[in-house]
């Protein structure tokens, strides 16, 4: 099955062009070829679920997520129904919304949950880690939890450092920290992060999950988990080589 951003004039396109070239009989029924940028890949992944693999062919902009194509439909015809493509799992977040009349959701995220101000007030956060108290009073605009995956958006945006999508590991990551200035912070992919939000009725804050908002929170708790989602990428890839030359090159 394709999946296509309707909003996206060359994923459309794209999904034109390969609709008459791929044998769709020959492909894995699980596989899933999502046509447009990160965004679109994510909010597929939210609808569809984590019962399939998901290959993104990048129509988009920086599409860290996404494989990059040439447009030799030809040759990407070849790859992807030949199975020159490899499997990747990556753990999830799983989040544990609290709001301020007490209701709780859950939510998931592959790439980030964060927290954000909602109002003209700097946030104030009480960050928790396994326990043990991170900082007492973050004066900020809010704070980023994400996977190793997500460490090249918002993350990255806000300061903190990009981190090997194979490497097991949850990053914490200050939006415009006022006081005290707390680092990013890499933890263990074990870990339980918890955020609290001090006076959230005079300064209100939203958390958002791979771009899903909740508002009036007062408590969130993250934490990585299974199931994995599962993304497919064109053989040969090299994450370190993507890395670099999605970000690092000018």
């Amino acid at each position: 099955m394709i999946l296509a951003d309707p909003r996206n004039e060359r994923a459309l396109a794209f999904a034109a062009a390969l609709s008459e070239r791929l044998p769709f009989d020959r492909l894995p029924p699980d596989l899933r070829i999502v046509l447009g940028g990160d965004g679109f890949l994510l909010r597929s992944i939210a609808e569809h679920g984590l019962g399939f693999v998901y290959l993104g062919l990048n129509a988009g902009h920086l599409g860290f997520l996404l494989n990059e194509v040439d447009e030799d439909w030809d040759n990407l015809v070849s790859q992807i129904a030949g199975g020159q493509w490899r499997e990747y799992r990556f753990p999830k977040l799983h989040a544990v919304i609290t709001r301020q009349n007490g209701e709780t959701a859950h939510d998931a995220a592959v790439n980030d949950v964060y927290l954000e101000r909602s109002s003209g007030q700097t946030a104030k956060l009480s960050i928790t880690i396994d326990g043990t108290l991170l900082q007492r009073n973050l004066t900020a605009d809010g704070i980023i939890l994400s996977t190793a995956l997500g460490s090249t958006a918002y993350s990255f945006s806000a300061g903190g450092s990009p981190v090997h999508p194979e490497l097991p590991a949850l990053l914490v990551t200050p939006i415009c920290p006022h006081r005290p200035k707390l680092p990013p912070v890499i933890l263990p992919s074990s870990v339980i992060a918890e955020v609290a939000v001090i006076s959230p009725v005079r300064r209100p804050v939203r958390a958002v999950a791979d771009g899903r908002a909740v508002e009036g929170v007062a408590h969130v708790l993250v934490r990585l988990s299974e199931p994995v989602v599962r993304l497919a990428y064109l053989k040969p890839h090299d994450f370190t080589r993507h890395l670099v030359r999605k970000l690092l090159e000018p």
